[in-house]
């Protein structure tokens, strides 16, 4: 599993671990947020590009990210896709903490940012993904507040 950094290029899982890990060493006294979001775009008829980004967010003096594209066969169902970005999100969610945990930063809580809202065809999804991301111990946001989602991840599926 591997993850682009805008800044280093492309990294690998326990390099990506490490950035994040070395950013909250940085500052250990600050506030920081742990936030996993994916965003998927159709590409024709062939198949979808889902990305799932991690925004270390040093709240109040700015963040760095790292993100990852993956393809899968075209979904025809909304919901099969916005499913699939929540899985995608949970899966990178559940390492990075569980690799935190490992170490010193356990008390960095994980925020899901998912691609739903209360406009739009995905209004009927909010209380299902919703509560897969609760049910599985995470903070769960929804559009406008996932913009690990909406912006980030969204920013690098085209």
């Amino acid at each position: 599993m591997n993850f682009t950094s805008p800044t280093l290029g492309e990294l690998t899982f326990e390099e990506t671990y490490r950035q994040i890990a070395n950013y909250l060493d940085e500052y250990p006294e600050e506030k920081h947020k742990l936030i996993i979001g994916t965003d998927s775009q159709p590409r024709g008829q062939k198949d979808v590009c889902f990305v799932t980004a991690i925004i270390i967010h040093r709240v109040g003096k700015g963040a760095r990210y790292f993100f990852r594209r993956t393809y899968q066969r075209y979904m025809h169902n909304l919901r099969q896709r916005i499913y699939y970005e929540t899985y995608l999100s949970l899966e990178v969610a559940t390492l990075i903490t569980a690799r935190l945990a490992e170490h010193q930063d356990a008390a960095v809580n994980a925020e899901i940012h998912l691609d739903v809202g209360e406009n739009g065809e995905t209004k009927e999804l909010i209380r299902e993904v919703v509560g897969i991301v609760i049910g599985s111990g995470f903070q769960a946001m929804i559009k406008p507040d996932s913009y690990g989602a909406s912006k980030v991840a969204d920013k690098y599926t085209k």
